[in-house]
């Protein structure tokens, strides 16, 4: 166990060398690193169980930063445990180097679990860690200022409630956000009222008083319920000219400045730490077993078939499903019927169900999130820093289009797919029928990055046998031949009413080309092309608004090489709808089987 002189010593490097890193670099927030040195060092001196050596194994405590702009601090940490050297450390916010202006996990940088800097995603992150039921510790440093987002108190609300008690909170109390004081300033009462009214263990304690921390540290570990740290410090602590002084956020001392300042603090120190090694090792996980897909020869909801696509999937133990309180419209409830403890209720808080699933995927957890695809935009700011953190999300949204009837545009999904294929590296699927669903699901089992399926309410014709092989990146062509005037490209909803739309064109003796472009993203330029050359028109159709879903795709896609053959015309919902039935929203919208179809000779006239 450290001494107070000890701890205070690794404080001191710690804020030294936030300083020299950032006064190289010529930007980053030293201040912000200050004010947590004392708590840093005591935690990983002394409480944060964690073998440097093996930053990924499970047994470890974990340590999110949450305010990830004191990553100062943090690397400053991994040059004190061994983890990088000097070099490294002075490399800070240099391209190509692994040390970013805000922690991300890189291959040399293992031992950042998740990327952050986004205000408020830390603690359901942490959340999702603790939920995996390892007895490892999470620990999650917050800043004061990002204490005002709604995603921490809805990990609060989740955390008390599921019983985490191997969660801990640190809140750096330290008074000073970007443009001056924060909310609640030094009002430590107000955090510790709150705090006991959502269910937690709160302890307040002097952030710069190292004895004072560690016996607050070890008043947590000891909580049988989640604990948070409310501690009081000081910007920029330690340095005259800086402490509690509001103007230096995000603020880079110069040479002349920084020297000052690591004279006050008491020069540069080159102390070496080993973080108490975790208890005991986790088993790895066992070998994937076989999955028997359902199979399906009736109509149904695709939505239903993701729930009993994902209950099959339930026999790979590492499968996990997180709901947004609607698990009877999702059917994640299949899921939760047949492995119920892994399956957990993220209730109405879709920002701290994303933060969760972010926080299982790091402990090797295969995660689906499920809600209404329109509530995915409520915790979009967590999908794209989950694409920045390398992470690996099965996104499920229901409920998409005009489709949903009478329910009405408050529910309706009408940018979900604009949305997703903006995320970086992103999939997007949108399976027709049950079968097609049950292939595209179990592949996202094992997809990298962010994933996404998007489901109807409705149920719908079977399309696909059980032995058809659904590509991620191909596509179905339904309909064709030689005499082809024109190409439907559907997907979902819409190839059922493109495949109405051809017969009704065959009729007046026009041959229409049917495609089922289940992805989205990847998208199947080469089919799109051999339809645009042999046909010279491309019709798109798609249950969501005109900007940025299946339309633009294949525009993208047609474009990429600077060669189009034909006409693209896009049909999709281009007014606010209101309630009506399914039938009735899809023909106001122009995406009807009749609408297609009079569009389609409008077009060849």
């Amino acid at each position: 166990m450290g001494t107070v002189k000890e701890w205070n010593e690794l404080a001191g490097q710690l804020a030294v060398d936030s300083i020299r890193s950032s006064t190289a670099a010529g930007s980053g927030h030293p201040t912000s690193s200050l004010s947590a040195a004392h708590l840093a060092a005591v935690l990983w001196s002394d409480h944060l169980r964690y073998d440097v050596a093996d930053p990924k194994g499970l047994a470890n405590d974990r340590f999110v930063l949450s305010k990830g702009h004191a990553s100062p601090l943090m690397f400053s940490i991994l040059k004190a445990v061994g983890a990088i050297g000097e070099e490294q450390l002075l490399s800070f916010r240099r391209f190509g180097s692994p040390l970013q202006g805000h922690p991300v996990p890189l291959p040399d940088m293992p031992w950042i679990d998740v990327a952050t800097g986004s205000l408020g995603q830390g603690l359901p992150i942490a959340l999702g860690m603790r939920m995996d039921g390892i007895a490892a510790r999470v620990w999650c440093l917050l800043g004061d200022s990002e204490v005002a987002e709604g995603s921490v108190w809805e990990a609060m609300e989740n955390a008390s409630h599921h019983g985490a008690d191997n969660l801990i909170a640190i809140v750096d109390v330290n008074r000073l956000g970007q443009r001056g004081p924060t909310m609640l300033e030094w009002d430590l009462d107000t955090y510790v009222a709150r705090a006991l009214a959502f269910g937690w263990h709160p302890i307040r304690v002097d952030g710069h008083d190292v004895a004072s921390i560690d016996a607050a540290f070890v008043e947590a570990e000891q909580a049988d319920r989640p604990a948070i740290v409310i501690a009081k410090t000081e910007k920029g602590h330690g340095v005259s000219f800086l402490a509690n002084q509001e103007g230096w956020h995000g603020k880079a001392l110069t040479q002349e400045e920084a020297e000052r300042a690591i004279a006050e603090l008491g020069g540069p120190r080159d102390l070496s730490v080993t973080p108490p090694k975790p208890e005991a090792g986790v088993a790895p996980p066992a070998d994937a077993p076989n999955v028997t897909l359902p199979v399906y020869t009736e109509a149904i909801a695709t939505r239903k078939a993701f729930g009993e696509t994902l209950a099959a999937l339930s026999v790979r133990p590492e499968v996990v499903a997180i709901d947004g309180e609607v698990a009877n419209s999702t059917y994640t409830e299949d899921l939760q019927k047949v492995a119920p403890d892994r399956f957990v209720e993220g209730y109405i808080a879709e920002q701290n169900m994303l933060g969760m699933a972010v926080g299982m995927q790091v402990l090797g957890k295969v995660v689906f999130p499920a809600t209404f695809a329109a509530f995915f935009t409520r915790a979009y700011d967590f999908i794209r820093m989950a694409a920045i953190s390398r992470a690996d999300l099965r996104l499920s949204g229901s409920h998409a289009g005009v489709s949903i009837g009478e329910d009405g545009p408050s529910q309706m999904a009408l940018e979900d797919l604009a949305m997703m294929r903006a995320v970086h590296g992103s999939t997007v699927l949108y399976p027709c029928d049950g079968n097609s669903t049950a292939a595209l699901v179990a592949a996202m089992a094992d997809l990298p990055g962010i994933s996404y399926v998007r489901t109807t309410r409705e149920k719908t014709p079977s399309v696909y046998g059980s032995g058809e092989t659904f590509p991620v990146g191909g596509s179905k062509t339904l309909r064709s031949s030689d005499a082809d005037r024109v190409a439907l490209v559907g997907a979902g909803i819409t190839v059922h009413e493109a495949l109405g739309a051809a017969e009704a064109l065959a009729a007046d003796g026009i041959a229409a080309r049917v495609l089922d472009c289940y992805s989205i993203k990847p998208i199947d330029a080469e089919a799109l092309h051999a339809a645009s050359f042999e046909t010279g028109l491309i019709v798109t159709i798609e249950d969501h608004w005109v900007e940025g879903g299946l339309g633009d795709a294949v525009l993208a896609a047609l474009a990429a090489d600077g060669v189009l053959s034909g006409r693209i015309v896009k049909i999709a919902v281009t007014q606010m709808p209101g309630s009506g039935t399914p039938e009735e929203l899809r023909d106001w919208a122009g995406i009807s089987a009749d609408r297609i179809a009079d569009t389609v000779r409008t077009l060849l006239a």
